[in-house]
């Protein structure tokens, strides 16, 4: 893949706005454009995005991107019918700000405006730092691209989460959609 900078970020930007004009999402999983490189654009664990060094701070811009974005194999990139560009995702790529109960469903919003259903589709997940203990929760958003839970909404969760038995001791768990997902530990372990 070749490297580009500079009028890179123009050139993706027009692409996509052209893409954003349609109702909906792209289908960026059904293009394979014939170019590829690499692009400066680093999207940070709190869900900042970064070119060149220096934070995005279009609000407009980074929804718009955030619109093309795939997950592939080989990592992350934006994506236009004529252009992938691979991109830097130093965590998840986006970050899931607010939670809200909507009848049997538990609905979260990101910081780039989506809008996701917990459930069998779009699981919650929490990994466990080795080190640390601290637990790091994500809920699928869409095809492989997920968001982290900031921290004050995982702790929402953990408030209406309930305690269910599990083969390692009793567990929290949310529901959403039918579905269960743990969340943690019900009792902390003693150091």
């Amino acid at each position: 893949m070749a490297k580009t900078t500079g009028g890179k970020l123009e050139r993706v930007a027009e692409a996509a706005q052209g893409q954003a004009r349609a109702r909906g999402l792209p289908p960026v999983h059904l293009w394979n454009p014939t170019h590829a490189g690499e692009i400066d654009i680093v999207i940070k664990p709190n869900g900042q995005w970064f070119h060149e060094g220096a934070p995005i701070g279009r609000e407009a811009l980074v929804r718009l991107f955030s619109t093309i974005l795939r997950k592939d194999p080989d990592g992350f990139c934006l994506v236009t019918p004529v252009e992938k560009m691979k991109i830097t995702v130093e965590d998840a790529p986006f970050v899931a700000v607010r939670v809200d109960r909507d009848g049997a469903a538990l609905s979260f919003v990101t910081n780039v405006g989506d809008e996701v259903q917990a459930g069998a589709d779009n699981p919650i997940r929490v990994e466990t730092d080795p080190e640390t203990g601290e637990p790091r929760p994500y809920v699928h958003v869409r095809r492989g691209l997920e968001a982290l839970i900031a921290r004050p909404v995982f702790y929402e969760l953990v408030e209406i989460a309930q305690e269910r038995p599990s083969p390692d001791g009793p567990r929290l768990e949310v529901e959403s959609n039918g579905v269960w997902f743990p969340i943690g530990p019900a009792v902390a372990d003693a150091p």
